[in-house]
């Protein structure tokens, strides 16, 4: 099937086109910027499809040329002119939940429904996938009536759509999660606000994934709303709790009225790695209980159910191997000319470092030359702020390290490729009589 994938920079885009392309799908990218989206961040530098450990490949090797990125602006319109009528099947994945100095997030949140909405008419497309927030309470937060009300917008298109409602997401590199972990580390005592208490039904990452493919092309998921969780309801005191369990960690947690929304989102922002619009869109909707009560996905799609803590083990050990596929701060918006001229020139390290390399012209004999570089430091000193580094070498000391003698003998025994502080000799060039650092 040709599938086309909205909000594709997201957290929850980059795993549904890794377990798409691994079902042998041809995908479609819809980007506002097609220099942010890295399409080689899914295959490897020989063009081999990557394929990370927990998708497993169905039926194909997939390759570059199954991976198509176009881009367009759902707020403009016009811009969407570029996406292929022969699609079959469209996830709109779009939304504002980190969106700054945008009190009218959920205005722009319909805009971008009803220009999809009627730019997918246009196409072949048979089923529209939507991931929504559970709103089963009356008094729902602006958030979470926005999402269902995009549902709304979206119906307009009449194309068939399936509706996958889920609470919080658990997984290597989600905001919930990284919130989770970074209160229970950081924080042996918490004084709490009172909605740790509201309970939730939280969901692995890789059962979305799986529910989000599975309902492709089901027909009794047409027009369908479906709530999806894991098998365990929790507040999320439990769920911090539950955290601290698997990492063998001891916390205490009081809870108290006194803590306003406002409170609570910088509380959020100051000592997680969220950014206080996201905090605030988190908090703001933590009043609702999220709990499944629509459909019964389980008698159309049966999964086995991750449990929370088997969640935080695997989410941890992806965070263990540097194996995250995706993180919520992928797609965060990039707003000012400076940050849009240094993200399209700056160029990103191949092998994880940079080098500097410079070159200087001697006559002197090349081996007194190197002898001279490999002395640096030590008896010798350094050419400029010696007495710094001898202070540094005294700071070393104090705490139990070797001062300025790392590695080094005495100056008469120094041998060239003895260890020293912060040089290494990389290559030299006898022919043209050069040393480069």
């Amino acid at each position: 099937m040709k599938i086309l994938i909205t909000g594709a920079n997201g957290y929850i885009g980059q795993r549904l086109i890794l377990s798409l392309l691994s079902q042998g799908h041809k995908i479609v990218c819809l980007v506002r910027e097609a220099y942010r989206f890295d399409k080689k961040k899914f295959f490897n530098y020989d063009g081999s499809f990557y394929l990370p450990d927990g998708v497993e490949l169905k039926s194909h090797e997939a390759k570059p040329e199954d991976l198509e990125v176009i881009t367009g602006d759902l707020l403009d319109p016009n811009s969407l002119g570029n996406i292929p009528e022969d699609i079959d099947i469209a996830y709109y994945l779009v939304h504002s939940m980190s969106t700054k100095n945008r009190n009218d997030f959920d205005v722009m949140e319909i805009e971008c429904a009803r220009n999809f909405s009627q730019a997918i008419k246009k196409t072949k497309a048979q089923q529209i996938i939507y991931l929504s927030g559970i709103s089963n309470d009356d008094n729902l937060s602006r958030h979470l009536s926005s999402r269902k009300h995009v549902e709304e917008v979206l119906k307009e298109s009449k194309i068939p759509l399936t509706v996958l409602r889920a609470a919080i997401i658990i997984g290597s590199g989600s905001a919930s999660f990284e919130i989770i972990r970074d209160l229970v580390e950081k924080l042996p005592f918490m004084v709490a606000p009172k909605w740790l208490n509201v309970r939730c039904q939280p969901i692995a990452v890789r059962n979305v994934i799986q529910y989000m493919t599975g309902v492709i092309g089901k027909q009794e998921c047409y027009d369908k709303v479906f709530d999806i969780g894991g098998p365990e309801i929790l507040t999320y005191k439990e769920m911090l709790f539950g955290y601290a369990r698997v990492r063998g960690l001891k916390r205490w947690i009081i809870t108290l009225p006194v803590l306003t929304p406002r409170l609570s989102a910088y509380w959020l922002h100051f000592i997680t790695s969220t950014n206080y619009a996201l905090a605030r869109t988190l908090v703001s909707s933590l009043k609702n209980e999220v709990v499944c009560k629509l459909g019964n996905i389980q008698e159309i799609i049966p999964l086995k159910l991750i449990n929370y803590e088997d969640a935080i083990n695997k989410a941890l050990y992806r965070i263990s191997r540097d194996e995250i596929p995706s993180s919520w701060r992928d797609a965060l918006n990039i707003k000012t000319a400076f940050c849009n001229i240094f993200a399209r020139n700056a160029h990103v390290p191949r092998y994880g470092c940079f080098f500097d390399i410079r070159t200087v012209k001697f006559d002197r004999d090349i081996d007194e030359v190197r002898d001279n570089v490999w002395m640096i430091g030590g008896k010798r000193g350094w050419y400029y702020f010696n007495w710094a580094w001898k202070l540094r070498g005294n700071f070393d000391k104090l705490i139990g390290g070797v001062g300025l003698r790392r590695g080094r003998r005495a100056d008469k025994d120094l041998q060239v490729g003895d260890a020293v502080d912060f040089w290494r000799v990389l290559q030299a060039d006898y022919e043209n009589r050069y040393l480069v650092l």
